[in-house]
C-alpha cells in the first residue's frame, strides 16, 4: 500500500495515495506543506468569489492591468532570454506580443464584458440557413476597424443552441469551486488568459501551476495578478509532474484545466500509458473522475485554395505561411504543419518555391522546447525525402517534407512534429469548388486534431466560388479557422473563443475539450472563423520578418493602458514602419 503525506493545521497526516499516484516520486514535506497552504486559501476563499460583485470584479482587472503593465518589460526579456531572442531586437515583439500584450488585450475585453453586465452585445448577428447562428465579434469599435482594416471575426453557436451569454451572471451559485490549471510551457500569455477565463467567465478560484519549461514567468504573474493572490482568490505555484499529479488528485480541487499535450492529459485521467489504460478507456474507467477542460494542441493544416494569384500575392502568402511555421520557433499548437495543394494548380511549383525560400531566409531559432530534437529525428526517419532549407547547422533547422502521401495514418497527418517541420501534401484536384470538397474531407478524416485550420483563397476566388467557400467553412470541424489569417491571431484576439471544436471524448479527447478567452461569454459556442484580406499593405503583427514588431508591441501597451488617440497614432506610425 502507498502513502503520502498531508499537511493540515501544523501538522502532517499519511494518507493512502490514489491509484493514479501509485508510481510517483513522494513529494518532501516543505513541497506538501506549501500546496496545502494554498490550497486551504482557496479553499476558505471560493464562496467568497462567487459572491464578488461586477464593479468589484472590474476593479480587481484594473488593478490587475496596472500590474502586467509594470511588469511587461522585464517579463518580455526574461522569455526572450529563455528562447535565445536578442531582447533588443524587433523579433523581441514576439515575446511582448505573446506574453504582457495578450494578456493586457484579455483583461481589457473582460472589463467590457463585465460592464455589460456578463452580456455584451455583439456587433451583429445572422442566422444561417440551416438555423446556426453566427455572432459577428470583431471589430466591434472604431479603433480596433481601423488597426485590422478588412477582418472579420466570427463566433457561431452550436447548432439548436442559442446565442445566450454570461450563465455565471444570469445564475449566480452560492458555492465556488477550486480549478487547477496546468500551465503551458511555450506562451507565456496562455497561463495568464487561462486563468482569467476560470476566473471571470466560469466563476472559479485558480491554483495556477507553472510549467518547468517557462516556470521563469511565475513571479512576474504573481505581481500582476497580486490583488486576486492578497485577497485568496489565486495561488500560483511551480514543480515539475509529481506536484501536478499530487494536486490533480487532491480532493479539495474540484476541477482541472490543462494546456499541453493529449499524451499528458491521458496520463492524467487514463493513467500511464499500458494496456491497463486501454482497458480503462475500452470500458469507461477512468482514474480521475473530476471535470477537465482542455486544449491539447493540432497538426495544423494549411489549405491553400487554386486561383490566379499574382506575383506579389504569391510572395505575400508564402511569407506568412513561412511565419505560421517559424513563429515561436513553431512550439505552437497552432503552427503550419500541413501545406494542402491541388495538383491541377497551375501556380503550384512556383508558390512552393517561394515558401521554400521565405522559409530559407527566417532566422534560425533556439529549439528550446524539450523532446525536440527527438521528434525532429523521427520525423526525418519517417521521411528520408525531408528537405533542410536555410541554415542548416541548428539543432532542428527548417525542414520541409514533400510529397506526404494524403492517406489515413500518415505519420505527418497524425503526429504533432511541435518543431520546425512543413509536410505538404497535394489532392486530387483542377479548380477551387472540387479542391475545396476534398480538402475538406481531408482535414477533417485524416489530419490529427480538430483547434485550428487555416484556409488560403484570393478576393476573385472568393466571389467566383462563394458558394463553396461557405460551406467549406462550415463543414470544417475546427475550433479556430483562419481564413487568409494564420489562427495564432485568433489566440491574440480574446473576444474570440479558443478551444477545440466541440464533440472530443474523454476516450479520444484530440485537440481537447471546453474553450477560453471568449469575452463575449457565448454559452455555447462552436467555433471562431476569422477572415482577412488576401493581401495586406503593411507587414501584419504575426509576419516573422517583421522589422518593427517590438515597438509595436509597445505601442499596443501603451494603448491598452491608456486608451487615446495620441497612443492610437503611434501604434499605426510602428506598423508602418515595419
Amino acid at each position: 500500500m502507498k502513502f503520502s503525506l498531508r499537511y493540515s493545521e501544523g501538522r502532517l497526516f499519511i494518507v493512502r495515495l490514489p491509484e493514479i499516484l501509485a508510481e510517483s516520486p513522494l513529494l518532501v514535506p516543505q513541497q506538501v506543506a506549501f500546496l496545502e497552504a494554498a490550497i486551504a486559501r482557496l479553499t476558505q476563499h471560493k464562496d467568497a468569489w462567487v459572491q464578488v460583485a461586477i464593479p468589484e470584479r472590474i476593479n480587481y482587472l484594473r488593478q490587475c492591468m496596472k500590474g502586467v503593465n509594470e511588469v511587461a518589460e522585464a517579463w518580455a526579456i526574461a522569455a526572450c532570454k529563455a528562447k535565445g531572442i536578442d531582447p533588443t531586437s524587433s523579433l523581441a515583439g514576439e515575446e511582448w506580443t505573446t506574453g504582457p500584450l495578450a494578456t493586457l488585450l484579455n483583461m481589457r475585453l473582460l472589463i467590457k464584458a463585465l460592464e455589460a453586465n456578463g452580456q455584451p452585445t455583439p456587433p451583429s448577428s445572422s442566422t444561417r440557413a440551416d438555423g446556426q447562428v453566427v455572432a459577428k465579434i470583431f471589430p466591434d469599435n472604431l479603433p480596433d476597424r481601423l488597426l485590422w482594416l478588412g477582418f472579420a471575426g466570427e463566433v457561431w453557436i452550436q447548432p439548436g443552441e442559442p446565442a445566450t451569454q454570461g450563465l455565471i451572471y444570469r445564475q449566480k451559485s452560492d458555492c465556488g469551486k477550486v480549478v487547477l490549471i496546468l500551465g503551458a510551457g511555450n506562451v507565456s500569455a496562455i497561463a495568464a488568459m487561462d486563468t482569467l477565463y476560470k476566473l471571470f467567465a466560469e466563476d472559479q478560484v485558480v491554483l495556477l501551476k507553472i510549467n518547468p519549461v517557462n516556470e521563469y514567468i511565475g513571479k512576474f504573474l504573481e505581481h500582476a495578478f497580486q490583488p486576486l493572490i492578497a485577497d485568496g482568490f489565486l495561488e500560483i505555484v511551480d514543480g515539475g509532474a509529481e506536484v501536478g499529479q499530487y494536486l490533480c488528485q487532491h480532493p479539495a480541487i474540484d476541477t482541472i484545466h490543462i494546456t499541453g499535450s493529449h499524451h499528458t492529459h491521458d496520463a492524467i485521467v487514463w493513467g500511464n500509458p499500458s494496456a491497463q489504460q486501454q482497458q480503462r478507456k475500452a470500458s469507461n474507467r477512468p482514474l480521475l473522475t473530476k471535470p477537465i477542460t482542455s486544449e491539447l494542441g493540432c497538426v495544423t493544416p494549411i489549405l491553400v485554395v487554386p486561383g490566379k494569384w499574382s506575383t506579389s500575392e504569391l510572395k505575400f502568402q508564402a511569407r506568412q505561411i513561412a511565419s505560421m511555421v517559424v513563429h515561436n520557433a513553431s512550439f505552437n499548437c497552432v503552427s503550419a504543419k500541413v501545406l494542402v495543394t491541388a495538383e491541377g494548380w497551375h501556380q503550384r511549383d512556383e508558390f512552393l518555391r517561394l515558401v521554400q525560400q521565405e522559409l530559407a531566409k527566417a532566422t534560425p531559432r533556439q529549439a528550446y522546447y524539450p523532446g525536440a530534437q527527438q521528434r525532429y529525428h523521427s520525423f526525418l526517419q519517417h521521411y528520408p525525402q525531408a528537405q533542410v532549407v536555410g541554415v542548416d547547422d541548428t539543432e532542428v533547422p527548417w525542414t520541409i517534407i514533400p510529397n506526404v502521401p494524403p492517406q489515413p495514418g500518415e505519420y505527418a497527418l497524425t503526429t504533432e512534429a511541435f518543431c520546425g517541420v512543413l509536410a505538404e501534401v497535394t489532392l486530387p484536384a483542377n479548380d477551387a469548388a472540387d479542391f475545396l470538397t476534398h480538402a475538406v474531407e481531408f482535414a477533417n478524416e485524416m489530419v490529427w486534431g480538430n483547434l485550428s485550420c487555416v484556409l488560403l483563397v484570393d478576393r476573385k476566388t472568393q466571389k467566383q466560388y462563394s458558394t463553396a467557400l461557405e460551406q467549406a467553412i462550415a463543414a470544417l470541424q475546427y475550433g479556430a479557422i483562419g481564413v487568409n489569417v494564420w489562427t495564432g491571431v485568433i489566440f491574440l484576439l480574446a473576444a474570440c473563443t479558443w478551444g477545440a471544436f466541440p464533440g472530443n471524448s474523454l476516450q479520444d479527447v484530440r485537440s481537447g475539450r471546453g474553450v477560453v478567452h471568449n469575452t463575449y461569454l457565448f454559452d455555447h459556442p462552436q467555433k471562431t472563423v476569422l477572415r482577412a484580406p488576401f493581401q495586406i499593405p503593411i507587414t501584419p503583427i504575426w509576419f516573422a520578418d517583421h522589422k518593427n514588431l517590438q515597438q509595436l508591441a509597445r505601442c499596443y501597451i501603451r494603448f491598452l493602458m491608456t486608451p487615446n488617440w495620441g497612443n492610437f497614432l503611434a501604434i499605426a506610425i510602428a506598423a508602418l514602419s515595419g
